[in-house]
């Protein structure tokens, strides 16, 4: 019994020992953390000044960029104003000027180019003298549509005639028909029957 006393004894000290020296080693981790959190504080409070510094910065710039953005807004503005009207006008020229159109001759629009190329520029009556004298299938046609350009100048618009002269011509394609030859070995080649679409303005020289 003694024995056993005795050894509870010894557990018990032996407890509290240790309880002792957890304690004491548990006591410098307590103040190195102190430490470090007072260390900290400081970075801290630098770093949220630095950020307090940028934010004033962002706003001193914010007004200067609205600003820049709503300039660029209203150039872009001014730029498209400018354009609408530049079309308009130019539309209003057209309305003005003289003009006349053939819609689906039958003719391609390639052959027609070679003949309009020599008129284009020229007056009205040495474009009708070019064009009775080449001999090409889309001469008759062109003379044709010219002629009835020049009647609608001097009609409708008042125009003197020795002034004109012929300012754009074009020739665009049209719709193309499609037919369909017979071929050795029952086959079927196409055949493309190709239309233009001729137009002509003319304008007064000054």
């Amino acid at each position: 019994m003694e024995a056993s006393e005795a050894k509870k004894k010894t557990t018990t000290a032996k407890k509290t020992t240790t309880t002792a020296k957890k304690a004491d080693s548990k006591k410098p981790e307590t103040a190195k953390k102190t430490t470090t959190t007072r260390a900290k504080k400081p970075a801290t409070e630098t770093a949220a000044k630095a950020k307090k510094e940028v934010v004033k910065e962002v706003k001193a710039t914010k007004p200067v960029e609205v600003k820049e953005k709503s300039e660029t807004v209203a150039n872009l503005s001014t730029n498209k104003t400018k354009r609408k009207a530049k079309k308009e006008a130019l539309k209003a020229e057209k309305r003005l000027a003289p003009s006349a159109t053939l819609r689906n001759a039958r003719i391609s629009a390639r052959k027609v180019k070679i003949v309009i190329d020599n008129i284009r520029g020229k007056d009205v009556n040495e474009a009708i003298a070019i064009l009775k004298f080449t001999p090409k299938a889309a001469s008759p046609l062109v003379e044709k549509l010219l002629k009835s350009a020049i009647a609608n100048a001097e009609f409708n618009n008042s125009m003197d005639r020795s002034k004109l002269y012929v300012a754009e011509v074009y020739a665009n394609q049209g719709t193309t028909m499609k037919r369909i030859r017979a071929a050795t070995q029952g086959r079927a080649n196409r055949i493309r029957k190709r239309t233009s679409h001729i137009t002509i303005v003319l304008k007064e020289r000054a």
